[in-house]
């Protein structure tokens, strides 16, 4: 059975190569541009992991992370930062956030990455 991605990103281009790249290695994939209800989101896509950028409209990646592992329903799932702005990213702290990607990023490592979270 195939492993649930729901991907969080505004950028409609990146979003598509997200998207393209991870149903074609076999991931069910989601993409969202947003949401001000992670948990929500959460519950109603029921993913294995997140993967969500940083720079969004309304809440930011780090603060939609910090939601995530800060509830108990939720803590366990994996999550993945990625941005252009890795020192603006990283700046504020960790967020608790599983692995971080800069953008632009390798296609291959990207999937190597999420396919070692998901392992575990």
């Amino acid at each position: 059975m195939s492993k649930q991605i729901l991907i969080i990103e505004d950028d409609d281009d990146i979003m598509q190569v997200l998207e393209t790249v991870l149903t074609y290695n076999d991931f069910e994939v989601t993409g969202i541009e947003g949401t001000e209800d992670i948990i929500g989101s959460i519950k109603k896509y029921n993913p294995d992991l997140i993967l969500t950028d940083y720079l969004l409209s309304g809440q930011n990646g780090g603060k939609i992370c910090q939601l995530i592992k800060s509830n108990k329903e939720t803590c366990h799932l994996p999550v993945v930062l990625i941005s252009a702005y890795p020192e603006l990213a990283t700046s504020f702290g960790n967020f608790g956030f599983d692995a971080f990607i800069n953008k632009p990023f390798n296609i291959g490592e990207l999937v190597e990455k999420l396919g070692e979270l998901l392992e575990k």
